[in-house]
């Protein structure tokens, strides 16, 4: 890599130009910001730094791609790390993907709510209830705290916004703030009969189709909410292979089923290559212990 190229790597400490190389560590060139003074390498924030084996990413990566569990990743890998690491892998790999940002949604717009069972999957010494075996259920009937809320809202051009909005019944407050900045006026909101919804299109002055969860009338015209309610589906299906997941972890796997669904599931080089791009074009800094260690807040 000539000087040019060099002087163009930013300093993701500080996000400066005009780094400099400095020497060969462990067969890395490492550099140096002029500004901070700190040494860094091209892997330096990414899902990949510090990794002993930078080889088998990319085959961890098609794993993934076809999601695979943890132990039968490892065997596709022959073993060269446990299904302990490769969870950290994965999740690392994951925080760069919820960054991936929602773009503007066009024309009309399906919106509604789905909701997992509060999960604390792998923590020991649960204190505030009794531990579930096996999922278990929820101790209350219908929506409840027990109940975590799952925002999706989808235009017919695919673009997809899907995140954890909290426990228990949807609020306008966080509607506004999950989803305020992707709509225009000219969007038209397509949801059902929740009153969460009609108190947001309302104060947004959006055109709204509500559509009643009974089922006797699922489409007017060009509006409905199919297309939401499809993938809802998918995400259901999808999570069942992993049997539950933590819920300080949900954002990360919404953000990883968007990211399969949006490449149609496909398991091809170029799907391989960007979703490890992907993953380095944004800002990881979760270490093995801060992933362990970090607590569900919304």
């Amino acid at each position: 890599m000539g000087l040019p190229a060099l002087q163009k790597l930013f300093c993701r400490a500080i996000w400066k130009v005009h780094c400099k190389n400095t020497h060969w560590e462990v067969k890395r060139q490492r550099y140096r910001c002029k500004s901070c003074r700190q040494t860094f390498n091209d892997l330096t924030n990414t899902p990949l730094q510090r990794t002993r084996r930078p080889h088998i990413w990319v085959r961890f990566i098609e794993c993934m791609i076809e999601g695979f569990s943890l132990r039968k990743c490892a065997e596709q890998l022959n073993d060269e790390v446990t299904h302990v690491t490769l969870f950290y892998w994965r999740h690392k790999i994951l925080s760069a993907l919820k960054q991936i940002p929602t773009e503007a949604f066009q024309d009309i717009v399906e919106m509604d709510e789905t909701y997992f069972l509060y999960s604390e999957k792998g923590k020991r010494n649960i204190t505030e209830r009794k531990p579930r075996k096996r999922g278990g259920k929820a101790k209350y009937r219908g929506i409840s705290h027990d109940q975590v809320c799952v925002l999706v809202a989808r235009d017919r051009q695919k673009m997809t916004y899907s995140g954890v909005l909290g426990r228990g019944r949807i609020r306008t407050t966080k509607l506004d703030e999950a989803i305020g900045g992707h709509l225009s006026d000219s969007n038209v909101l397509c949801t059902d009969s929740w009153r969460a919804f009609s108190s947001y299109a309302n104060s947004k002055g959006l055109a709204h189709y509500r559509f009643k969860s009974d089922g006797k009338q699922r489409v007017k015209g060009v509006y409905h909410i199919q297309n939401v309610n499809s993938y809802h589906s998918r995400l259901k299906k999808w999570m069942d292979r992993f049997n539950g997941v933590a819920t300080k972890y949900l954002q990360h796997y919404l953000a990883w089923f968007r990211y399969l669904d949006s490449k149609e599931y496909e398991n091809t080089a170029s799907n391989k290559k960007n979703m490890l791009v992907k993953s380095c074009l944004f800002t990881v800094t979760d270490t093995n212990t801060k992933l362990r260690l970090s607590a569900y807040f919304c």
